[in-house]
């Protein structure tokens, strides 16, 4: 499970790596040094902590891919888990406000289509 959340989260970071984000492969690398510490629900309220919320993405989306996957229900679509883990983000508080929604989806989708890519390596 680490290595492919991991390597989403990777992947999500360098596709999303450019002008508006420069450090997002640093900030990716610290959130995962640091993942499993306990956090407060409002740590990603911070844009320089997006490295962070691309990890929860990956670790959410990774979540839910298996879920749907021990189900039997095939192959997950890549566009139902991400409407799901925007679901589970808002739920958990994890809402980046200081992004446009446009951006948030962006990153969002970027980072599901990573976490199921690695599902299938």
């Amino acid at each position: 499970m680490d290595d492919a959340i991991e390597k989403a989260a990777r992947a999500a970071a360098q596709r999303l790596t450019g002008p508006t984000y420069p450090t997002l492969a640093e900030d990716v690398e610290e959130a995962l040094a640091v993942r499993g510490a306990t956090t407060a629900p409002g740590q990603y309220f911070n844009p320089t902590e997006l490295g962070g919320l691309i990890v929860a993405i990956a670790n959410t989306a990774w979540m839910i891919y298996h879920d749907i996957r021990s189900r039997g229900a095939g192959e997950p679509d890549v566009d139902a888990i991400a409407r799901r883990v925007r679901q589970q983000l808002q739920q958990e508080g994890r809402a980046v406000p200081e992004l446009e929604p446009a951006e948030r989806d962006r990153i969002i989708d970027v980072t599901v289509e990573e976490t199921v890519n690695a599902q299938e390596e």
